[in-house]
């Protein structure tokens, strides 16, 4: 089994006070890596510092809400000053402002896209800048979402984000290949503060915080588990074992791990000449048309009762 030893490397993890970042920030300083822990609120970050120096890891604190080039220039310029260097990077930091389209409003959509997007997009050139100029690789992890890959309910905001950042990593991992920068993105699903309002999962939810551990059904079935569960793949993607892994989306939770497929053309037809409506509808039912593709995160498959 090869040993993921990252002592010596930096890294920035945005939105890692709590939940999902925290365990991001966890598994790679106990890996070895200085980490700069991000979020907006002061005393959050400080306690996810504290829980890992606590433990025998390095970190700092950096309080500023991501989106801007500003904020972005902050957590590099933190990394480099308090350790020396960036390797690492893991844009987490997210928020929700969930409506159906026709209710959603500007403020509900540009919430969630300057979080989300653009701030994937500062931080990661921020910290692609920074590695180049070291000359010596890095690692940008993107998180991304199931909604971004299926689409979701109430969530054109946040789906319209996570759709993007997958296609961030697969863009950016072709213009940073030379530089020896690996770019993905992750697809996580676990027990957080958004997923317990989700009634399926919310009683399953409530026992773990009473000790109780989620049943086989969830961990496999559904591949859904603990945040602890899916840090597991950051200190891998930001290993020497990793250095042949870019441009992927790649899914982890519970004790499920999978790769997501890059859309493509899955059926073709072709007429001489081109195409009129009225060609396109007479072919379309028994051609192009005969299987159209799901939309929606497929509900839960819960054992009957």
């Amino acid at each position: 089994m090869p040993s993921i030893d990252l002592t010596g490397k930096v890294a920035v993890v945005t939105g890692s006070g709590r939940g999902l970042g925290l365990a991001y920030a966890q598994a790679l300083a106990a890996h070895g890596a200085a980490v700069v822990v991000n979020d907006i609120d002061e005393a959050v970050a400080d306690a996810a510092v504290k829980t890992i120096t606590e433990a025998g890891g390095k970190a700092v604190a950096e309080v500023v809400p991501v989106g801007t080039t500003e904020a972005a220039d902050r957590l590099v310029g933190r990394a480099v000053e308090e350790f020396g260097r960036l390797d690492v990077l893991v844009t987490n930091a997210g928020i929700l402002r969930d409506k159906v389209l026709w209710k959603m409003t500007d403020d509900d959509f540009d919430a969630v896209i300057t979080t989300h997007l653009k701030g994937t997009f500062t931080c990661a050139r921020a910290a692609a800048v920074r590695m180049r100029e070291q000359g010596e690789g890095g690692t940008l992890i993107l998180v991304g979402s199931p909604a971004g890959q299926r689409g979701n309910f109430g969530q054109t905001n946040y789906a319209a984000a996570k759709a993007g950042i997958a296609a961030f990593a697969r863009t950016w991992s072709m213009e940073l290949g030379r530089a020896g920068i690996t770019v993905n993105a992750i697809v996580p699903v676990a027990a957080t503060a958004m997923t317990e309002t989700i009634p399926a999962f919310a009683p399953y939810v409530e026992a773990l915080k009473n000790g109780q551990p989620f049943p086989d059904f969830l961990r496999k079935g559904e591949g859904f588990g603990t945040p602890e569960d899916c840090a597991a793949l950051i200190p891998f993607l930001a290993s020497e074992a990793a250095r042949g892994v870019t441009g992927q989306a790649i899914g982890i939770g519970g004790d499920k791990v999978a790769l997501w497929s890059h859309p493509q053309e899955i059926a073709a037809a072709y007429a001489d000449g081109g195409w009129t409506p009225g060609t396109l509808a007479d072919v379309w039912p028994t051609s192009v048309g005969a299987e159209l593709q799901s939309v929606g995160i497929p509900a839960p498959k819960f054992p009957e009762a």
